[in-house]
């Protein structure tokens, strides 16, 4: 059924209008949020860049249980899952591949050069999460090669208080979820523990899953110099009916352990701010063919990240300059890609400069990098921005970035995947100019993008009657697309209200080059259509809406509504969270059809 997203908009903000009371609208606005994901931290409204922020309050009205579920309600960001509780999912942002989105947690690169599909096993549970910033666009000058199409910065709970929280969930499919979340706030030192099981039997043959998290963050001599450790460990088992492969390859399975620490602080005088930070970590992977039959076909990939990290500012009369360098060596031990190593050395410098009263700011900046096992490569960028009042602002942006391949690209092999040891480094140059408002009750963004890319890798077959997959270079693609989003804040039955909208539509020519010979480039969301209500009608009731619309470049469309509501008594919390409402068939990828309507039950008790 055809969606006339222009006419959904128009009516639901009419009745909002209709209904609102003129009551003022007390709610903390974003603009003075600090994003911490770059060099130089600004407030979110003196950013010159597409940047999304989910807050700790719109993840607990997002109806969502995990990371994956909520970046599906951006736009612009495409998560395609492979089943439920965020398992195994891919992310992509404004029609980029897995490979080319970076995902960090505060501040700490998550890219792993075995291969993208690896990035979502890093995600944290909601439970420890502050907030998210999702930069859009080319982010390499900031961030690095990964950040080819953007990057995702999973910012944790900084307010380490005493507390302890239970949570218990059960659900369709024999899901049975339990947590614990525990804060303490000592004299010379903070601590957050979190610990989580998360199971599941399935919702169709060989889906069932068994994932552990396991958090701590801890806030060292923090009436000196404070020290802050982060360490995270998430298992997961599942069964992997269809996930890659072909849709006959009912019995596979795949468990993955990802784990980090990281040590940090931060040095602060009237001028210079030096962050410096040091980091470990590991990705295990495990595939079998047949589960039942380990001795059979079996890769396991082990690899190992350590890196160190100075980033800092200095404020001058001429503006703020940002520089920074990275160090990493990178490690992969696999039964099937070989015994790899690379060196990784990136410098970053960027300046800030205002002028015209402050009104206009300019941002140049640039990263270098070499790669042991390729070569040096810059990402030069330029950010510019204009403010027109204090809440409306125009800006811009352009940039180079590369991307090296990863080492699946290289010297996968497989029965019908096979990695090609003589691909050449993707780059791009791309482009977006934007506007964004902010008030109290209203706040919105428009942004048209292009971007221009050569020699792109897919995976392509030479014939419709050849099985194997080569990893290539293909041909120039361009990609062009236009975002709108906007959240309305209103008073209804004295109580806070919000609807926030987003629109993503995105075009490329892949198509006209791969037409049946392409694995992954045929899936790119084309129209992305996100909408969430989140309303309060009673003082302890409050309940979220969420609706997503999406059509593939090759036509497939779907149309999925979820829903939660919450009731709060004082230490107690019940919740019910309803997915895909009316049980739309899709698939967002491969070969995995997404589960049909169901529903999960939670309790949570907060001492």
């Amino acid at each position: 059924m055809k969606i006339k997203i222009t006419s959904i908009i128009t009516l639901l903000l009419s009745t909002l209008q209709i209904n609102a009371q003129d009551n003022s609208i007390k709610r903390d606005t974003l603009k003075e949020v600090i994003i911490t994901s770059s060099r130089i931290d600004l407030p979110f409204k003196e950013n010159s860049r597409t940047i999304n922020i989910i807050t700790s309050k719109d993840i607990t009205n997002s109806a969502a249980t995990n990371v994956a579920d909520l970046l599906q309600q951006v736009a612009g960001v495409d998560i395609r899952r492979r089943g439920t509780a965020g398992s195994q999912a891919d992310l992509y942002i404004r029609g980029g591949g897995f490979d080319q989105t970076l995902l960090l947690i505060d501040g700490i690169k998550m890219d792993d050069a075995q291969t993208g599909h690896h990035t979502m096993n890093a995600a944290l549970p909601i439970e420890v999460i502050e907030r998210i910033e999702i930069i859009k666009g080319p982010a390499a000058r900031v961030f690095g090669q990964n950040a080819f199409t953007g990057a995702i910065n999973i910012v944790t709970k900084k307010d380490l208080k005493d507390k302890v929280s239970v949570k218990v969930e059960a659900g369709s499919f024999g899901q049975l979820n339990g947590g614990v979340t525990i804060g303490t706030d000592l004299e010379k030192s903070s601590h957050l523990v979190h610990v989580e099981k998360v199971t599941s039997e399935g919702y169709r043959h060989n889906t069932d899953y068994d994932n552990s998290s396991y958090f701590i963050k801890s806030v060292f001599n923090k009436k000196k110099q404070a020290i802050e450790m982060i360490t995270s460990f998430q298992d997961r088992k599942m069964g992997a009916n269809g996930f890659y492969a072909s849709a006959s390859a009912v019995d596979q399975y795949v468990a993955t352990q990802n784990s980090l620490i990281g040590f940090s602080t931060t040095f602060n005088t009237e001028k210079l701010t030096l962050k410096p930070k040091v980091y470990w970590r590991r990705n295990q992977g495990e595939f079998l063919y047949v589960r039942s039959n380990p001795k059979g076909y079996r890769n396991i990939h082990i690899s190992n990240k350590i890196g160190a990290e100075l980033n800092g500012s200095y404020t001058s009369k001429a503006g703020v300059t940002g520089f920074g360098i990275d160090l990493s060596k990178v490690n992969l031990e696999s039964n099937n890609l070989g015994s790899r190593n690379r060196l990784m050395t990136t410098l970053f410098l960027e300046h800030r400069f205002k002028v015209f009263n402050d009104k206009l700011d300019i941002t140049p900046g640039v990263a270098v990098t070499y790669f042991s096992d390729f070569d040096f490569y810059a990402f030069p960028g330029l950010d510019i921005g204009y403010k027109i009042t204090e809440s409306l602002k125009v800006y811009g942006n352009i940039g180079y970035t590369y991307r090296v391949p990863t080492y699946t690209d290289l010297f996968y092999t497989s029965p019908d995947t096979a990695g090609n040891p003589d691909l050449e480094v993707e780059e791009s140059f791309a482009q977006e100019i934007g506007i964004k408002y902010f008030s109290p009750r209203f706040s919105g963004s428009v942004a048209v993008y292009n971007r221009d890319a050569q020699n792109l890798i897919d995976y392509i077959r030479p014939n419709t009657t050849e099985t194997v997959y080569t990893a290539t270079n293909i041909t120039d693609v361009n990609t062009k697309g236009v975002e709108v989003e906007g959240a309305y804040h209103f008073i209804l039955n004295t109580f806070n209200q919000t609807l926030s909208v987003g629109y993503n539509f995105l075009e490329d020519d892949i198509l006209n080059q791969n037409k049946e010979l392409s694995r992954y480039s045929l899936n790119t969301l084309k129209h992305h259509f996100t909408t969430r209500l989140s309303t309060q009608l009673f003082k302890n009731v409050s309940q979220n809406i969420v609706y997503k619309h999406a059509e593939r470049t090759v036509g497939t469309s779907y149309n999925v509504w979820d829903a939660s509501i919450a009731v709060n008594l004082k230490q107690l919390e019940l919740t019910v969270t309803a997915s895909n409402i009316f049980d739309a068939d899709y698939i967002e990828t491969g070969f995995v059809p997404m589960p049909p309507s169901n529903m999960l039950f939670g309790l949570r008790y907060n001492l």
